[in-house]
């Protein structure tokens, strides 16, 4: 209900202070799936969360959980957190249930905000891993830019893809090129 609430709440402050559009070159799946961001600024998960409307769980750093009042929003928001120097068991279980009930699992792969000239950072092995343990397509998405107040940004939603168990240890590999390659079609349709 909270989730609810403050989407409600927020979503046209929020997309007045940063608009941004959502443009689609595949359809999403219809019920669980695991969404791969790039990942551009601190806003992002909100950015993401306030442009979808489907419900979806955020992984997010526990660094933000020190808070607080942050806290209790990131709860009510569905966030799970992370330590990115050591994954706990629970932070897996709380993923793998979300994918379970038909959810949107949320994970900026890089693992922390891409602050280099590279177009995209190194890949971590968690989204490949839940998407095979969790039987989901992932679906890569591109944030163009990194976000500024009231300047409009995109958010492309490319074609959905599925790992195999065989595929594990190529995992971060091929998300990578999976999101390079949707980062290049954002190029070649301006």
């Amino acid at each position: 209900m909270f989730f609810w609430l403050m989407k409600i709440i927020a979503y046209i402050p929020f997309w007045l202070l940063y608009p941004t559009r959502v443009k689609k070159f595949a359809k999403i799946p219809k019920g669980k799936c695991v969404f791969v961001i790039n990942h551009r600024s601190n806003i992002d998960p909100l950015i993401m969360l306030n442009m979808f409307w489907r419900e979806q769980h955020i992984v997010a750093k526990k660094e933000l959980y020190k808070n607080c009042f942050l806290r209790a929003i990131l709860k009510g928001m569905k966030t799970i957190p992370i330590d990115r120097e050591k994954v706990e068991i629970s932070t897996i279980k709380q993923c793998l249930k979300v994918l379970k009930n038909g959810k949107i699992l949320s994970i900026f792969p890089e693992g922390t905000r891409n602050k280099t000239d590279k177009v995209l950072g190194e890949i971590k092995e968690g989204a490949g891993l839940l998407s095979i343990k969790g039987d989901a397509e992932i679906v890569p998405i591109w944030i163009k830019k990194k976000p500024k107040p009231f300047c409009l940004n995109t958010i492309y939603v490319g074609e959905s893809f599925k790992l195999t168990k065989d595929q594990l240890k190529d995992s971060t590999q091929i998300i990578k090129q999976n999101l390079l390659a949707l980062h290049e079609q954002t190029i070649k349709k301006k």
